[in-house]
């Protein structure tokens, strides 16, 4: 029965106020639980540690975030999204519908501004805004399209086609419509003609069109109901048809500069990029490809040399690559990919860090699977006097799963020695494998707009990362395929935004952790397993390459965080 205003009165003396010493004790006791538990954090030894600047800029920074949580994520911008795709608003919402009110946000050109450190998880094909790479792709003479197996001449066609690229110094079927019902599948026609021809736009047309299936869409992104499987069919397809477009060398040469420029004018330094190429690539003016990855390397080395060389590229630290083979390939196809990498290492030391296997993990053999091929690959590099030249970093554990072949590659990648995990998405079902990863000074590679919109999760609030860090482990951010998942740029500030707005419990103190661990764990030169765990360990003490780059990123991290003070000081520091 409802207690009438006597009744009221006489109860309210009864409840005790907050400020009476036994509840007190009970606040002191809980704050106190907290504090102890923020003590096993990944990042509680870099908050433990920050300068008086830096403690001031991430004070701002949390006040700027609580601000444009209640005032920027408005109702009203909830409504025109809602009538658009029936969602519901909030800040850390789903990366491709939040995307566009982002990147007018104060916190993003913070963000965009935070010396990120190194990309650790990108894989090249997939990098560079596609805008750019299919205009460039127009500009270079001689360029020809076809669609295999296949006629263009009605939209569900096209709909479904995978399209190749190739240079021809003679026009190949000049007076062919690869939009015709009469074109002949598979025949290359000049590339120009074909796009200027486009049946709905033209030469603006046709790149829209191109992007269209280079690229997740924000529909595709969003149909959460159709699965894993479902996307990544789509997302396979992206790659067969990227699989061309920048593999001749002009395009190749222009696509890297494209990617180091964005990386650095976003605050990155060095990337360590996985690769997986058939021998499909054509040196400039040539029509038959190269039978081994020689050129492609030397081009690769050229481009990194010429633009650290540059005004624009000065105090950039550089690229390597990560040897890839794709884990549907069968026992002879992945050996003989080793063995064309064993040979690039042993020709171009420098730009090889790691080895890896890519693809799909549910569908593709698991690391259990594929255990011959890397030992014999281990014996091979032992052989060659390489024993240390290409550690593994796996992928592991991009999956749903909880004990399923996929969700055990995290056991296998753990036993072979992994320098880095690539995702490693369902370790945090694993408290005996995360005790191991910390002990044995392993980091997470974690892509988390790539998580959601490959629909391992719903958005960047149900991402598993925050455990991993509230559990110790040592991660990394990184954004895997900037240029196909929507973020239409090579740099990391989408993914390090969500991340900032979507936990409470990170901050700017906490992407600066991620950021200095991303080059703490970055394979700058060949080291064996003790000499990595020892710089990992040592960290900006040390005396090697790593050391000196933890100690420039600093100065960066301190120089931004005066940025931020004295730009946003007035009106967001302490009164």
């Amino acid at each position: 029965m409802a207690a009438n205003n006597d009744d009221w009165d006489e109860i309210a003396q009864t409840i005790p106020s907050e400020q009476d010493p036994f509840i007190q004790k009970y606040i002191a006791g809980r704050e106190a639980l907290i504090a102890e538990e923020k003590k096993q954090r990944a990042d509680f030894s870099f908050r433990q540690n920050l300068s008086p600047i830096a403690q001031k800029a991430c004070r701002i920074v949390e006040r700027i975030r609580d601000e444009e949580q209640r005032n920027l994520w408005t109702a009203e911008y909830e409504d025109s999204l809602a009538v658009r795709e029936n969602c519901t608003m909030h800040s850390g919402m789903m990366f491709t519908l939040a995307k566009d009110l982002m990147e007018r946000t104060k916190l993003w050109r913070i963000v965009r501004k935070l010396p990120k450190g190194s990309v650790l998880h990108a894989h090249l094909d997939a990098i560079v805004d596609l805008d750019f790479v299919f205009g460039t792709l127009l500009d270079e003479p001689g360029m020809h399209i076809n669609a295999i197996g296949t006629h263009l001449d009605t939209p569900e066609r096209r709909a479904d086609a995978v399209l190749s690229f190739r240079f021809f110094k003679q026009q190949r079927n000049p007076n062919m419509s690869i939009w015709d019902d009469r074109y002949t599948p598979s025949e290359f026609v000049p590339l120009v003609q074909a796009a200027e021809s486009f049946p709905d736009g033209g030469r603006a047309g046709w790149i829209k069109w191109m992007k269209s299936k280079t690229t997740i869409s924000e529909t595709d992104s969003i149909e959460q109901h159709h699965g894993v499987d479902h996307i990544w069919k789509k997302f396979s397809k992206c790659f067969l048809i990227m699989g061309t477009v920048i593999h001749y060398e002009p395009v190749f040469r222009k696509f890297l500069r494209r990617l180091m420029s964005q990386y650095y004018e976003d605050g990155v330094y060095w990337g360590e990029l996985r690769f997986t190429w058939p021998l499909n690539y054509y040196r400039l003016g040539r029509e038959v490809p190269e039978s081994n990855y020689s050129h492609m390397f030397s081009v690769i080395d050229e481009e990194i040399n010429r633009f650290k060389a540059s005004p624009e590229g000065e105090g950039f630290w550089g690229l390597r690559m990560i040897w890839t083979a794709l884990r549907i390939w069968d026992q002879k196809a992945i050996i003989q990919s080793m063995d064309h990498a064993i040979t690039t290492k042993i020709e171009y030391p420098h730009l090889l860090s790691g080895y890896d296997l890519v693809g799909q993990e549910d569908l593709g053999r698991p690391l259990r699977d594929v255990l011959p091929e890397l030992f014999w690959f281990r014996k091979q590099l032992v052989e060659e006097g390489m024993p240390d030249g290409m550690p593994f970093f796996f992928h592991a554990g991009e999956t749903l799963g909880d004990g399923t072949s996929t969700d055990n590659n995290l056991f296998d990648a753990v036993l072979m020695g992994t320098r880095r995990i690539g995702h490693g998405f369902s370790l945090y079902k694993h408290p005996l494998l995360m005790d191991l990863v910390k002990q044995k000074r392993i980091l997470i590679e974690s892509c988390p707009i790539s998580n959601e919109v490959l629909r391992l999760c719903g958005s960047i609030t149900s991402h598993p990362l925050p455990a991993l860090i509230a559990r110790g482990v040592p991660c990394a951010l990184s954004n895997d395929d900037p240029a196909m998942l929507g973020q239409d740029t090579a740099g990391m500030t989408h993914d390090f935004w969500q991340a900032l707005q979507g936990w409470e419990n990170l901050g700017l103190a906490g992407l600066g952790s991620l950021a200095e661990n991303s080059i703490r764990w970055s394979c700058f030169e060949d080291q064996s397993a003790d000499e990595w765990t020892r710089d990992v360990k040592e960290a900006s003490v040390g005396s090697g390459i790593k050391a000196q780059r933890l100690q420039e990123w600093q100065i960066m991290w301190e120089k931004f965080c005066l940025w931020v003070c004295e730009e946003y000081g007035e009106e967001y520091g302490e009164a």
